[in-house]
């Protein structure tokens, strides 16, 4: 099981409508499947981690999430995930806007640029990071909206956006006390847990 599943899944329902937003290779939905009965559909774009969703038993649809999400009704999901797709992605404001028109909730993970270890990569070497984390050089990297956990943040505020649940992690997926002191400083991944309705809060 990768470390990220664990901390998602808590914030799953056993039973509910989950839709993953660029699902890869299905990894994710089929764990959840597995151990919560899950009614699931997968957006994905490349052929090849359709075919893998489709191996491994997960209704994918072929999506550019760029183009939207239109073809989803209003609260049709109880959940909508969107995993390390974020800064990846034309129009992120309007992707996440549509996340929580269609699902109850949303789950969301990002690399936070933010990080003490990419401010020290700029500021000694006055590059783009380049790290196992983030290995492409900035002329070939999938990433083209940077965000800080304080970015996000902002966003939320401004969006009326309701975070439920907040968690920041190392790249081994491993909080400790002083990254929720200091998330925009010391957290890697930013997980955060979303909603617009009311009443949900916890």
């Amino acid at each position: 099981m990768r470390p990220e599943f664990e901390i998602i899944q808590k914030w799953i329902e056993p039973g509910s409508r989950v839709l993953d937003l660029g699902c890869g290779d299905g990894s994710l939905l089929h764990y959840l499947k597995s151990t919560k009965q899950i009614h699931e559909i997968g957006l994905e774009i490349d052929p090849d981690n359709m075919e893998k969703s489709i191996f491994n038993g997960i209704n994918v649809i072929q999506q550019d999430l760029d183009r939207g999400l239109k073809n989803f009704q209003s609260d049709s999901f109880d959940t909508v995930l969107l995993a390390q797709t974020l800064q990846a992605l034309s129009n992120p404001a309007e992707l996440v806007d549509d996340m929580l028109r269609i699902g109850k909730n949303g789950i969301i993970t990002f690399p936070n640029f933010g990080n003490w270890k990419s401010r020290l990569y700029l500021f000694t070497r006055g590059r783009m990071p380049v790290s196992k984390f983030m290995p492409h050089q900035w002329y070939d990297t999938p990433n083209i909206h940077f965000c800080t956990v304080k970015d996000f943040d902002a966003l939320c505020r401004e969006k009326n956006i309701t975070v439920l649940t907040r968690t920041v992690v190392d790249s081994q997926h491993q909080g400790s006390w002083a990254m929720k002191a200091w998330p925009n400083f010391l957290g890697e991944i930013a997980i955060y847990h979303l909603t617009k309705r009311s009443g949900n809060q916890v």
